[in-house]
């Protein structure tokens, strides 16, 4: 069989950010490339930003000057549409408007010769439908590259329902010779990464809604007991609300009102205040000082367990770390079993699912220690103990720097004051928000281990894609299938289900290949 093609000539529609970037990958990729652009002067300035891109790499060792000096002589500035007649593949990047798109299509398909692959890097339109105004629909293909395109390292290959075996091969050939790591979605929503991604920003936004945490809240918790680099309501504000709101809407148009994409009120609210993000000098935060918040601040050392009895009780990995870590901070570390006569300084609760309501374990009344339950599966309100303090994290908590609490009208201070103790001495920071299943992070995390679920299920992409997708296209600390792996499905699981149990709503239902998978004992990538 033969190697996939990657073309003598290649042509670039549009020469904005995202135009000008995929030209730049093509030169450097040894590709001569044809950039056009309607208007003169864009196309100047998209050929100057180019230049000035390929300046910089070299300035910075990303490669040589000779290697930049002859990426250039590569680029030919297309003044018409005409000029790109001869290029085996065309990628467009002209705004999101699916009529100019269509537009585009057509007139290449005349232009350009019968064999000419036609690429739109179009994020949110179905490839399917720009394809049917070419001439060859076969030759469509979608080839989404993330902004910038230069920096990340990322491909979505998108076949349409009328793509070719041959327009696939072309377009993955030529994302690798760039450099990029290509992973290969089917038609859809979102396509693969941006829909396993919604969860982000979606379920936040629910987290909002209900008032369990605040903004800054949220992001804080995102950043520091997850790892990602921002919160998403920072990462709201610098896409812009008003684009993240009409993504939300096109979700739901293209899916006929799937609820877990639904657009959230919030989003309208802000965009009908124009309040739209950093474009606009505000949005969730206000920007007319500058940066909206300080560096995050350093957890304290663990340490000052003092030899203190602590009884953690569960068999999951989270117990399982939970005992490590606090074995290292000098705690006396036992299962609830071991105890004997002796009364602990704490009792922690960290099974998932939580065991039912009077099968808890000892700690909490009246004269006996105070008690430490996590909620994931279930709030604290539905644990059946008024007077225990509740908390979360997720595996791996190496790297974790804080600890979620929530606590009753009912709790007791002495639960309270272990819970912030026992953050301090594990080197965790605490946050206090309200009473909900899986508290911040766990609602986050668990539902785009679960959106994760339904796109592998469903077909849209590999779970090997979808990991390599996720991290490399959103910076997410790790992949949703590997966060899945790394907390247990079943942990996961029980805890979609005990938003569904508390909530009863559509967008907490379970991924069937999530259910299957721990019905029966199966991994998922």
């Amino acid at each position: 069989m033969a190697a996939p093609e990657v073309p003598d000539r290649l042509g670039v529609v549009g020469a904005g950010t995202m135009g000008s970037g995929i030209a730049q990958l093509g030169v450097l990729a040894g590709i001569e490339t044809w950039l056009h652009d309607p208007f003169a002067d864009a196309l100047e300035r998209g050929a100057e930003r180019l230049r000035e891109g390929l300046r910089k790499g070299a300035e910075r060792g990303r490669w040589g000057e000779d290697e930049a000096r002859a990426a250039g002589e590569r680029l030919r500035l297309a003044l018409s549409l005409e000029e790109l007649a001869g290029c085996g593949l065309v990628i467009e990047a002209a705004p999101e408007r699916p009529d100019l798109k269509r537009e585009l299509f057509a007139r290449l398909s005349e232009i350009c010769g019968d064999d000419a692959v036609l690429a739109t890097n179009t994020s949110s339109i179905l490839i399917s439908s720009l394809a049917a105004a070419a001439a060859r629909p076969e030759n469509v293909v979608g080839m989404h590259f993330f902004n910038p395109p230069p920096l990340m390292r990322l491909l979505e290959v998108i076949a349409a329902a009328q793509t070719g075996e041959r327009a696939l091969a072309m377009a993955r050939a030529v994302g690798e010779a760039m450099g990029r790591r290509v992973i290969v979605a089917s038609d859809g929503p979102g396509f693969l990464v941006n829909r396993c991604g919604r969860p982000f920003a979606g379920e936040a936004l629910r987290l909002l809604q209900e008032r369990v945490a605040t903004v800054e809240q949220i992001d804080r918790i995102c950043r520091l007991a997850g790892g990602f680099r921002m919160g998403p309501f920072e990462l709201m504000d610098l896409v812009g609300i008003d684009v993240g709101f009409e993504v939300a809407k096109s979700f739901t148009e293209q899916s006929f009102g799937e609820p877990r994409w639904r657009p959230s009120p919030l989003q309208a609210q802000m965009v009908a205040a124009g309040r739209l993000g950093r474009k606009t000098g505000r949005g969730w935060y206000s920007y007319d000082r500058g940066p909206h918040r300080p560096d995050d601040e350093d957890p304290p050392a663990p340490g000052g367990g003092a030899g203190r009895v602590v009884a953690i009780d569960g068999s999951g990995v989270l117990a399982r770390e939970l005992r490590e870590r606090a074995a290292r901070a000098g705690f006396d570390v036992r299962e609830p079993a071991e105890l004997g006569s002796q009364a602990p300084w704490l009792v922690v609760d960290a099974e998932c699912p939580a065991p039912l309501a009077g099968e808890d374990l000892l700690g909490g009344a009246p004269g006996g220690p105070p008690l430490l339950v996590l909620c994931a599966d279930r709030s604290l309100a539905e644990r059946g103990r008024p007077e225990a303090c509740g908390f979360h994290l997720l595996p791996p908590l190496e790297g974790a720097k804080l600890m979620e609490l929530t606590r009753l009208p009912t709790t007791s201070p002495a639960a309270a004051a272990a819970a912030e103790e026992l953050a301090s001495a594990l080197g965790l920071l605490h946050e206090w928000v309200e009473d909900a299943p899986g508290l911040v992070l766990g609602r986050i995390v668990c539902q785009l281990v679960n959106e994760a679920c339904f796109a592998v299920g469903e077909g849209v992409g590999s779970p090997e894609d979808v990991d390599a997708g996720v991290t490399l296209g959103l910076n997410h600390p790790r992949g949703p299938l590997a966060w899945g792996r790394a907390i247990g499905l079943d942990h996961v699981l029980a805890t979609v289900d005990g938003l569904w149990a508390e909530r009863r709503e559509e967008r907490y239902r379970a991924a069937p290949l999530l259910r299957r998978a721990v019905a029966t004992g199966a991994s998922i990538g």
